[in-house]
């Protein structure tokens, strides 16, 4: 039991997850046919589920330290229950022998997104100004008829029957051209590379890394006018997605990754970068000539992004640059990065003291690396062992009085100060992308675990053919369909200029999806599962940064999330 745990209400709670089960597992011998409760009847709980939660928001006092309980399981239910509305709203667009599958899927998740949310206000209904009355009438009976064993299991089924191969909704005939285009790459160039890189931690090589720069994937965010593949006249994020995951499914660390950081330093020159620098820099990002590195993080700051010290000082010609910075991931091979530093320190509040620079140095592929200016000025970068997400390689990195030219700091004059925006910008789109790779991610432990269990026999049948596993199959399936057409529904906003709360969200959501998705899946291949010869054991290890980089997951719970949460319950107020 932990240390100051209150054996009462741990019991209370154990009661009422069981109760729960035995409720659910009444209800399927009960006899109860799923199909008397329909998505309307879901989608209609979904929606009483979510009024609680804002009312539980409301009731909350906004402090981002002391509730962090609160916010930070509020967060996680606005996340699913908003990724549950999305599973709903495709149908309409599916094709008519998609649509039982997807329907299915839906009515599965949201079924387990509703059960998820309200346990976590059942338990501290107090601390929400709520109530039981409050809880929606018969919430067990609907969430148990599509959480019952023999639906868990036909959903299963469908899953296995069809190798894993999900129907997918909202791509038009050019991006499915795409998909298809990276999918085959990614299967035929990155996965018979991917464990060596994995196993002997090197950098991804040129013969992953050249193909793409044909294949135009560093443009993806680029406007055609500097020789990208994004249309100049309007937003084109699906394009991005696609490609993302589908790279993510050959290797999360070896491919896809590669142009999320394009991406991030293309939005932030074109957010705030002079026609000078557009003109220099985009063309290059494009045509995969610059390969590029972000710089945001600190040793003592993690996600506190305003609390970057990194300092930057005006010299004659151009700027100094001291201090460390850590977790700069492709640091070595790149040849350009973008580092966020401090020009003010006096300056309230401190994130109007930063300023965005984009810093030049030679490309290496090892794994540390030391560049000496002549006037004295060096940068040394040293990458960080890691679990998993072998490839790009993580540097810690530190600038010694290291020069840069004026026209470095982007938009120069008027970008002084402006850098925080100017990151945040870029973070929006490297969020969705995150998504997309957990996406990739998961599809390819889910095609494993599919291939593994139909082979392994165990007790004189398939380990496929168990209840258990078609269980696991079914929730699988089902949290890897709807992550991706939540993706899909961001990446459109996100095109309308909407969306920041949503690319939030869908990371948040995905992300915790994707290192329990990869868990089941080496959990299907028993022993072997945790051998390093079976690729599952990488998709495993892979997982685990997603819900750390790009905003750890506490930090976008409580303060995006939470923070966005309580601002909009005090203007509905």
């Amino acid at each position: 039991m932990p240390s100051g745990a209150c054996p009462r209400i741990i019991c209370l709670q154990a009661l009422e997850r069981a109760a729960l089960r035995l409720e659910i597992t009444m209800l399927d011998a009960s006899g109860l046919d799923p199909t008397e409760l329909d998505r309307h009847d879901l989608a209609e709980l979904l929606d009483a589920t979510r009024g609680l939660v804002t009312r539980a928001v409301a009731h909350l006092d906004g402090d981002l330290n002391q509730e962090q309980i609160q916010l930070y399981d509020l967060a996680l239910s606005v996340a699913e229950l908003a990724a549950a509305r999305s599973a709903f709203d495709v149908m309409p667009l599916a094709r008519e022998h998609d649509r039982p599958l997807l329907e299915q899927i839906a009515n599965t998740f949201a079924a387990e997104t509703v059960s998820n949310a309200l346990q976590r206000l059942m338990i501290r209904l107090p601390h929400y100004g709520l109530s039981e009355a409050d809880l929606p009438a018969g919430w067990v009976a609907q969430v148990g008829v599509h959480l019952a064993p023999d639906a868990l299991e036909s959903l299963g089924r469908a899953m296995l029957e069809r190798s894993g191969d999900l129907p997918t909704v909202g791509l038009d005939t050019e991006k499915s051209m795409m998909r298809d285009t990276f999918r085959a790459f990614a299967t035929d160039v990155v996965m018979p590379r991917a464990e060596h890189i994995h196993r002997s931690d090197t950098i991804i090589p040129d013969d992953i890394i050249n193909p793409l720069r044909e294949m135009g994937c560093f443009g993806l965010s680029v406007p055609e006018r500097f020789g990208g593949l994004k249309p100049d006249n309007f937003e084109d994020s699906m394009g991005m997605v696609v490609v993302t995951e589908e790279l993510s499914r050959g290797s999360l660390g070896a491919a896809g990754s590669l142009i999320t950081r394009p991406e991030i330093m293309a939005r932030a020159l074109l957010e705030g970068g002079t026609e000078a620098q557009k003109q220099r820099w985009l063309p290059k990002l494009a045509s995969g000539e610059t390969l590029c590195a972000i710089s945001v993080t600190e040793p003592n700051t993690g996600s506190d992004v305003a609390s970057v010290s990194l300092r930057a000082t005006r010299t004659d010609g151009g700027w100094l640059l001291n201090g460390g910075k850590t977790w700069c991931t492709f640091a070595g091979k790149a040849n350009a990065i973008l580092v966020l530093a401090r020009t003010d320190t006096a300056i309230q509040p401190p994130h109007k003291g930063l300023s965005l620079f984009i810093v030049e140095k030679p490309s290496t592929d090892g794994h540390d690396f030391e560049h000496a200016q002549e006037g004295g000025g060096r940068v040394t970068g040293r990458a960080i062992s890691t679990l998993g997400y072998r490839g790009m390689h993580s540097h810690e990195m530190f600038y010694d009085d290291y020069l840069v030219a004026d026209d470095a700091l982007v938009g120069e004059a008027k970008g002084e100060g402006r850098g925080f925006y100017y990151t945040m910008r870029g973070f929006m789109g490297g969020r969705l992308q995150t998504a997309a790779r957990a996406c990739g991610l998961m599809q390819a432990a889910f095609e494993a675990a599919l291939t593994y269990s139909a082979d392994r026999r165990v007790f004189g049948q398939a380990v496929a053919d168990y209840p258990l596993t078609l269980a696991k199959f079914a929730r699988m399936g089902a949290y890897i369909s709807v992550c991706r057409h939540f993706t899909y529904e961001v990446a459109r906003l996100m095109d309308e200029d909407k969306g920041q709360m949503e690319a939030s969200l869908v990371k948040l959501f995905a992300c915790r999806a994707a290192e329990w998705v990869c868990r089941e899946a080496l959990q299907i291949h028993g022993g072997m599962g945790y051998a390093e010869e079976t690729a599952v054991s990488r998709y495993y290890a892979d997982a685990r940064v997603l819900s750390i980089f790009e905003g750890a997951e506490e930090t976008l719970a409580i303060r995006v999330v939470g923070k966005a949460l309580m601002e909009r319950s005090a203007r509905d107020s």
